[in-house]
C-alpha cells in the first residue's frame, strides 16, 4: 500500500480495545470504546469472563472479536513460544471457537480475529509463520475481518490471499523505525498518560504518521486505533481524548 500522503478520519476510524482479560475497570471502558477484542482462553479467559465482557458489549451495543493467543497464560501470551506450527494452529482454532459459542449465546457475531501480545508481533515480522496463520484463517474463518498491523507480513499475506483486513494502529504503544512495536521491556514502550498518548492520536488522525522512538516520522494509515484495556492511565485519557476527537 502506498501511505505517502495518507490521513486518518476519526469519522470513520473505529476505537478498539483488548479486553476479556480481568481487568476491574471493564465496565467503565465499554461506552467509551466502539468494538472490542475479548480473550479467550489462550493467555487468559475462561467462560465466566467471555459471558461477562459479552453481556458488557450487548447492554453498550458494542462489537466484539476473538482475541486469540499462545497458548501460554502463565506469562499472558508475551513471550514467544516454540511450539509445532499444528500445534499452535489447533489451539487458536479452539479459542475462535469458545469465543464463537459464547458470542452466539449472546446473539453477538464475531465482528473480527485479531491475534494477542506475542503472537501478534511474531506474525508481524516472520513471514513463515504470517503465512500459516493466514492459510488458516483462509481455510477456516475467510469472511471475518483480520486486525493487521500496517507495513506487516501478515497484512502482506492476508491481502495476497484476499483476506479483509482492518490496518491497526496502537494509539498508546511506542513503535520503532520499522512499524514495529517496541519491546514493552523498554522505558517509553506503553504511553500511560495525556501528555504522550495525546501528541501520538493528534499525529494519527491529522497527519496520518507516527513518530518512532528515534524520531523518524512514518506514514501510517489505519482503520482502527487500540487502546490496552490494562493500560493504568486508560480511565485518565481515554475519556478525554474519546470527547475531543470522536464527538
Amino acid at each position: 500500500m502506498d501511505y505517502a500522503h495518507s490521513y486518518l478520519s476519526t469519522s470513520s476510524l473505529q476505537i478498539n480495545c483488548d479486553l476479556g482479560e480481568g481487568i476491574p475497570w471493564e465496565k467503565q471502558l465499554f461506552p467509551l470504546i466502539d468494538v472490542a477484542s475479548l480473550a479467550c482462553g489462550g493467555h487468559f479467559g475462561t467462560r465466566a469472563s467471555l459471558d461477562a465482557s459479552l453481556a458488557l458489549a450487548t447492554k453498550y451495543g458494542k462489537k466484539v472479536g476473538a482475541h486469540p493467543s499462545y497458548p501460554d497464560q502463565e506469562n499472558f501470551g508475551r513471550i514467544s513460544l516454540i511450539i509445532p506450527i499444528e500445534t499452535l494452529i489447533e489451539a487458536i482454532g479452539q479459542q475462535i471457537e469458545r469465543f464463537k459459542q459464547r458470542a452466539q449465546a449472546h446473539n453477538l457475531a464475531m465482528d473480527h480475529i485479531k491475534f494477542h501480545g506475542a503472537l501478534y508481533n511474531d506474525a508481524a515480522k516472520d513471514s513463515s509463520l504470517a503465512n500459516s496463520l493466514t492459510d488458516f484463517l483462509l481455510e477456516n474463518y475467510p469472511q471475518t475481518p483480520l486486525l493487521v498491523p500496517p507495513h506487516s507480513e501478515l497484512e502482506k499475506k492476508a491481502q495476497e490471499k484476499g483476506l479483509t483486513i482492518r490496518l491497526e494502529v496502537f494509539a498508546d504503544r511506542a513503535y520503532t523505525s520499522d512499524y514495529l512495536l517496541s519491546p514493552r521491556t523498554l522505558e517509553g514502550s506503553l504511553l500511560q498518560d495525556i501528555t504522550s498518548v495525546e501528541p501520538q492520536v493528534k499525529r494519527l488522525l491529522f497527519e496520518g504518521q507516527l513518530l518512532s522512538m528515534e524520531g523518524v516520522q512514518l506514514p501510517i494509515q489505519a482503520d482502527t486505533l487500540c487502546f490496552h484495556g490494562d493500560n493504568p492511565g486508560i480511565l485518565d485519557f481515554l475519556p478525554i481524548l474519546r470527547k475531543r476527537y470522536w464527538t
